[in-house]
């Protein structure tokens, strides 16, 4: 009988150390942004760059430019880019602070999300 019990232990121990192997590896993580957090760029027109440690479903993306008065306005993501990162551009902004919202899904069919601030000012 304590052989069934061991042998139980370390099925259910293996089913739990592959499960969280498997959530480690599972989301897409932002690795870098362009403006990076908490900097502050020139006004008008700003190239958005983020990459993440995996591959993306572009399909399933979205970046949002939300300001700090609440406006938000969605942004056209780049095609052609790398499979890795996600290219917009912000188009009239004005001084101020910014939110870059990110939704990204990994082709491993996880989705994650996230936001970068940053600041228009001179």
């Amino acid at each position: 009988m304590a052989w069934r019990a061991r042998v139980l232990s370390m099925i259910l121990a293996m089913i739990l150390l592959a499960g969280s192997v498997a959530d480690a590896a599972a989301h897409a993580s932002l690795v870098s942004s362009a403006p990076a957090a908490g900097a502050v760029v020139a006004g008008g027109e700003v190239s958005i760059e983020l990459r993440f440690d995996s591959r993306l479903d572009p399909r399933f993306s979205q970046l949002k430019l939300v300001r700090e008065d609440g406006a938000a306005a969605v942004l056209r993501i780049e095609a052609g880019g790398p499979s890795d990162a996600l290219k917009a551009t912000g188009t009239g902004l004005r001084e101020g602070r910014y939110r870059l919202h990110w939704q990204v899904l990994g082709v491993d069919g996880h989705a994650s999300r996230g936001d970068v601030a940053f600041q228009v000012g001179r």
